[in-house]
């Protein structure tokens, strides 16, 4: 079975709806893509929530105004898209989480590649785009 990302109106209309959006993998570092791209996210509207078990909780307050957590199920609150920034290998953990955690979608940045992750994850009600990433998105499509 192939994979299709979903169609430019559907990634249009994901960029369009800010909400609650846990960038897993998200960095302190001010020169890596995943603090650019959770800094971009929120100023375009959407609660930005950063998941990195290896940072102290209070590493990314200051930039983006919410607490570091170490997995999404600490999150305590709702999360609406989980964007991954991590390795292929560790997105069936986190489609995992994004499941329990009621996600409904999941957002894998360029490079970031898992069929039988992904397929799960469709299987479970979630709406996937793998391989992308939103600042390019914006630009194509806006």
């Amino acid at each position: 079975m192939q994979f299709e990302n979903p169609s430019d109106p559907e990634i249009r209309a994901i960029l369009s709806n800010p909400c609650t959006v846990a960038v897993v993998g998200c960095s302190d570092n001010p020169a890596r893509d995943s603090l650019k791209i959770a800094m971009l996210l929120k100023s375009r509207g959407f609660r930005v929530i950063p998941v990195n078990p290896a940072l102290a909780p209070d590493a990314l307050l200051n930039t983006l105004g919410q607490p570091v957590f170490p997995d999404l199920a600490s999150i305590p609150d709702p999360v609406d898209i989980v964007d991954v920034f991590r390795r292929s290998e560790f997105v069936p953990e986190i489609v995992d989480q994004a499941i329990a955690k009621g996600a409904r979608i999941l957002w894998c940045q360029l490079g970031v590649i898992h069929l039988e992750a992904a397929r799960r994850a469709q299987a479970s009600g979630l709406t996937v785009v793998m391989d992308r990433c939103p600042a390019i998105e914006y630009a194509r499509l806006f």
